[in-house]
């Protein structure tokens, strides 16, 4: 057996050494360096380059790098890539827990800083491993170096939406990987039934006060072991709410009285829905424009019920001043406008219209009370004569 495998593995040798040798690599062959692998953090799978050369120097080739341990799954194989320079190994595999070649995946809590500092529980969860070389050397010592290729990838479990352009219901967003952010899979959109089939456009004189709008928050190409769960959800009059007036939608267990959650971290969905409404700065304005944001949370699905409890630290729900800046640099775009006035009243607006109504009324109680005052004084007369 032992013997069988020797075999197997010399001719791997022999094969990857008449792919690619040390004259074929030329000035990029040298000893191996901490810099020689890395690493692409993607929202669904981790990419990994390590320079071939630098193995092939040492006396492996992209056959002798080993992906944790894992030697029986094509999937989780180096591919050599002779198109770049230097050439590479690549090895690519998806981040599921199970599923992830050998990853270990280590789930960590802090307390939230800065937008998220109203919550006390924010988890980052790292994907780790290590590419190891197999040294096919039979007996008691060897001239190759051990080569170990570290990777590691932490992503936050926590994220805001954020929306900032007028007159659009919704936008998924495409951005490059920051190492280890899932943020590029949510979206938001809104929509003007409860079935979530009917796009929600904004008229150009705006939403009428207090129709229902309905929210989805939805992760789409995430690993099936997150779901989505929505922390907090208010409404700004900024596109950034930095010393924006803000109203809180939700925020954990207390939810406005015009707020309905229909479904909240039992999938990679979540949905609820709300009454249009106007903010009262926004009262000389024909139209109310404000923006919708949401601190989403991407929870493991048994966890999730874990953050769904009303015992977590968390905000009132009130009208007040963001004092905190945000810093997240993805971005959705969404608004709300709404009608700050009566369409009937022809769109005045100015305050004479109510002037005038005020005079007329202050003048019409004089003229009573005038009257009044004049019939009490008649019928005191009369009652002064009869005695």
């Amino acid at each position: 057996m032992a013997l069988f495998s020797f075999l197997i593995l010399t001719s791997l040798c022999i094969a990857g050494r008449e792919a690619l040798s040390v004259s074929d690599c030329g000035a990029f062959a040298r000893r191996p360096e901490y810099t020689d692998i890395s690493v692409v953090c993607g929202t669904s799978a981790i990419d990994l380059a390590i320079q071939i050369c630098p193995a092939v120097y040492t006396g492996y080739n992209e056959s002798l790098l080993i992906l944790n341990q894992i030697r029986d799954n094509e999937d989780c194989r180096g591919t050599l890539d002779n198109s770049v320079a230097p050439p590479v190994v690549r090895f690519s595999f998806p981040i599921r827990e199970g599923n992830a070649c050998g990853s270990k995946f280590l789930t960590t809590s802090a307390p939230g800083t800065g937008i998220f500092s109203a919550f006390s529980n924010i988890q980052t969860v790292n994907v780790s491993g290590v590419v190891r070389s197999f040294d096919p050397t039979i007996g008691t010592i060897t001239y190759n170096a051990e080569l170990k290729y570290y990777y590691s990838c932490a992503y936050p479990l926590e994220y805001l939406i954020n929306n900032t352009q007028v007159d659009v219901s919704s936008s998924s967003i495409a951005l490059k990987d920051n190492n280890g952010s899932f943020i590029s899979t949510l979206s938001m959109a809104l929509y003007q039934d409860m079935n979530y089939t009917k796009p929600l456009l904004m008229p150009p004189l705006g939403i009428e006060l207090r129709k229902k709008i309905y929210v989805e928050v939805v992760a789409s190409n995430l690993t099936s072991q997150y779901f989505v769960l929505l922390d907090r959800c208010y409404a700004s009059v900024s596109p950034q709410p930095n010393n924006s007036t803000f109203f809180n939608l939700f925020v954990s267990c207390s939810i406005d009285d015009l707020t309905t959650m229909l479904e909240n971290g039992d999938s990679q969905k979540a949905r609820f829905y709300f009454s249009a409404f106007r903010f009262v700065e926004q009262q000389n304005e024909t139209i109310s424009t404000y923006f919708l944001h949401c601190i989403t949370r991407l929870c493991e699905q048994s966890t999730c019920s874990t953050f769904k409890q009303c015992n977590r630290r968390r905000r009132s729900v009130e009208t007040t001043v963001v004092q905190e800046s945000i810093t997240e640099p993805s971005v959705l775009t969404v608004a709300i406008r709404a009608r700050t006035e009566d369409p009937l009243s022809g769109g005045q607006s100015d305050g004479k219209g109510a002037s005038v109504g005020l005079g007329i009324a202050v003048a019409v109680l004089i003229v009573i009370g005038v009257a009044a005052t004049l019939m009490a004084a008649s019928f005191y007369r009369k009652l002064k004569r009869l005695s």
